[in-house]
């Protein structure tokens, strides 16, 4: 794992996430958003959190992005990592997640979100497990289960995969997936 083990309430709860539902900006970036001259939109992944995606998805735990703004490098970045389910420009996250919910065939409860601002509060309200990262809206850190110690954008995203890996014991300590 990333970083120091987890309390034992917060692996019982991963133990029961069988989709993880991601922000995009602050939470998948750091959240910098970065024009060109022509007004390009740039957005910078990191790969460690990508390589973490693929390791999930292999271990048949479903991943969807959840993301107010719409953006043609999230929708390039969802393609490459293989990610089934991308929500983009939502305006009501809540609708989106029972939208997720019924193309997913599977309740809230069995799901987890990764957030950063006041907006993904819908979502953890609904969600089985909320995850924040530590530079999150003050709201949003005090409703999550469990805050990474990883910033977004820079590997929060690997150390939750690799937490619900390591809960529902399909992580091993080579890296790989069981």
């Amino acid at each position: 794992m990333t970083s120091a083990e987890p309390p034992h309430a917060t692996l019982n709860r991963a133990r029961g996430v069988r989709l993880l539902i991601l922000d995009v900006d602050g939470v998948l970036t750091d959240g910098r958003l970065y024009y060109g001259q022509d007004g390009a939109e740039f957005k910078a992944f990191h790969v460690q959190d990508g390589s973490a995606i693929k390791r999930i998805l292999a271990a048949d735990i479903a991943v969807a992005i959840i993301s107010g703004r719409k953006s043609e490098a999230v929708r390039l970045r969802a393609a490459e990592l293989g990610i089934p389910y991308l929500y983009a420009g939502v305006e009501d996250k809540a609708a989106a997640l029972e939208a997720l919910c019924r193309a997913a065939a599977t309740d809230a409860q069995s799901m987890a979100h990764v957030g950063d601002d006041v907006a993904d509060l819908a979502l953890f309200e609904r969600v089985g497990m909320a995850f924040a990262v530590p530079d999150a809206h003050p709201a949003v850190l005090a409703r999550a289960d469990h805050v990474t110690q990883a910033a977004g954008g820079r590997g929060a995203v690997r150390e939750v995969c690799d937490l619900l890996l390591t809960a529902q014991g399909k992580w091993n300590r080579a890296g790989s997936v069981r």
